[in-house]
Parts: C-alpha cells; structure tokens; sequence
C-alpha cells in the first residue's frame, strides 16, 4: 500500500529535460512518479533550456553541492544579427544588425573569452537582488543593477555554422556561468547582436546524457514499483573522490556523529582531504582526515 507522506526512496535519476517545463516542475512530477518523501534537483535549468537535470531522493539530496559545484557543458546555438530582452528566444526582440560574423571571425575571438573571465548576469535570471529574483524585477519594469561575477570558461569551441545566420558552438565552464551572457558577449565582440535560439546542457558534475531518462518514458509511469531499478546509486556523483571500506561498528559510530583513528585504515595520503566511507558497498558517511581522527561531514541512515 503506498504512504500518503511517500516512501523511503534514496538515489539519482538524470532527466532529459524537455523544454518548456521548469525544474521545480520536474521535481514535483518525479515525486509523485516515485512516491518520494523527498527529492530536489541540481543545477536550475530555465524552462527554454533542456538537458541533463540530476534529481536527488532522500540520502542523495545531501550531496547535491557536490554535483551543483562540479562544471557545466552545454551546446548552444546563437541566432546573429538580432538581440532580445532575454537573451534567448522567449524574449521580445530590441534591436536587429545587418552584421553576420563568418566561421573564422568568431573562431578567432574564442580564446578571448576562454580561462576566467568576467560576466554580469542577465537581467531574466533567477540571481536575487535585496532578496528578489532579478526576473520578477524584469517584468515589473524595475531596473537593478546586478554585479559582475568571475567564472571560468574551461573549453568554447565553434562546432557548426546553420542556415539562417546561426551558429553551434559547446562550452564547457565552471559553475554559476550564465550562457546567454556568453552568447550576448561574443555578438557583441564581433561588431554584431545574438541571443541564444537553443540552450541544452549535455553534463552537470559526473552526469551526462549516456545516463539520462526520457520524462516522456516517466510520465508513462502511474507509480513505479521499483525505484532501485531506476534510479543510480549515491555514488554515482562521487566518482572523484577517494574511498575507504570501514567496518559496521566504525559505520554506525560516523552515523552517530563520531570520529575514528586513521592510523587503523591507513590513511596517511588523505590528510586533508574528504573521503566516501563506505560498509558493504553502501554509503555511510562523507569524511574529512587529517592526522588526528577521521570526522565525518555528511552521514547517510537509509531506514
């Protein structure tokens, strides 16, 4: 019988996101899917934008910083000679320009905006401004001033021209990188105007498209009766850190709070560093060592 409150659910699921749905909206869908206490999702996608959206449930919502902190790659497409209040297609078109740049003109500008660069993010953004959202500014009329930002654009390249003026192009870049300002910035380095047609994040974190669900398919779920058959395992977003295999009593003391020795796991190249300790395969605790004991800073209880 299924629980009103929902069920004990704990993994990842990785949504193909369609365009046109918000990601609180496939949060909300993907609960009750699964009937989940609950979930939460990485990394907001707006709802033009479609791509890898990780949903965490139960245990795996407590590792979301480590997926939301990792870096971002998305293929976009820039429409040229055209500019909108949004940056992107919803918007309402300000200003248009007869220059077209070639495929050489805008490969040679994208070293300059590759390793850390500065941005402002875009006034349709969900960036807050004395504790409002800049886009609930936006469509009130109410001008704010949003400060510029540092980010890092780890990879920009151009991967196709398109007909009717547009362009692809892929960047991978640190969080917080606003790519429709990315879109905007390089138009206007090249004596032109662009917003972009179509924005699709192919990695977020550890997690990319060879992992994704359609929603379509879920939605054609009423209620699914095994969620481990679905969904990825805690772990799955921690591939780059360092594990230990603890005992059950060492377990259960990292689930109460408490520290241990490292000398009894030989821990001595992870001084200061975080680890995933782990009893039979399943996630106890994220821990941080230094010489002194192993401290846990996240535990993990699946009842």
């Amino acid at each position: 019988m299924r629980h009103k409150k929902g069920e004990n659910v704990h993994g990842w699921l990785i949504v193909d996101k369609p365009r046109g749905m918000g990601s609180t909206q496939v949060v909300s869908l993907t609960r009750r899917i699964f009937n989940a206490k609950k979930n939460g999702h990485c990394g907001t996608l707006d709802p033009f934008a479609t791509g890898v959206l990780p949903i965490a449930f139960g245990e795996a919502t407590k590792l979301v910083p480590y997926v939301t902190d990792g870096e971002k790659e998305y293929e976009f497409v820039i429409q040229w000679g055209t500019a909108t209040d949004t940056l992107d297609s919803e918007g309402e078109v300000t200003a248009r320009c007869e220059k077209i740049p070639s495929a050489a003109e805008i490969a040679g500008i994208l070293p300059q905006f590759t390793g850390k660069i500065k941005q402002t993010p875009p006034l349709y953004s969900a960036i807050k401004i004395n504790g409002r959202r800049a886009y609930e500014l936006a469509r009130r009329g109410e001008t704010a001033e949003i400060p510029e930002r540092e980010v890092e654009i780890r990879e920009l390249e151009l991967l196709e021209m398109l007909p009717e003026n547009r362009s692809r192009l892929r960047v991978r870049c640190s969080k917080g990188t606003y790519v429709r300002t990315l879109g905007q910035d390089l138009a206007l380095k090249l004596g032109s105007l662009g917003f972009l047609q179509e924005l699709r994040r192919t990695k977020c974190g550890n997690f990319d498209l060879s992992q994704k669900i359609l929603l379509e398919n879920l939605k054609n779920m009423e209620y699914v009766e095994n969620p481990n058959g679905i969904l990825l395992p805690l772990m799955t977003c921690l591939r780059d850190i360092a594990v230990i295999a603890v005992t059950e009593e060492d377990a259960a003391k990292l689930r109460k709070g408490q520290g241990l020795s490292p000398k009894a796991y030989g821990a001595a190249e992870l001084f200061g560093k975080e680890a995933a300790a782990v009893c039979h395969n399943e996630l106890a605790a994220i821990v941080r060592i230094d010489e002194r004991k192993i401290a846990p800073v996240r535990v993990f209880n699946f009842d």
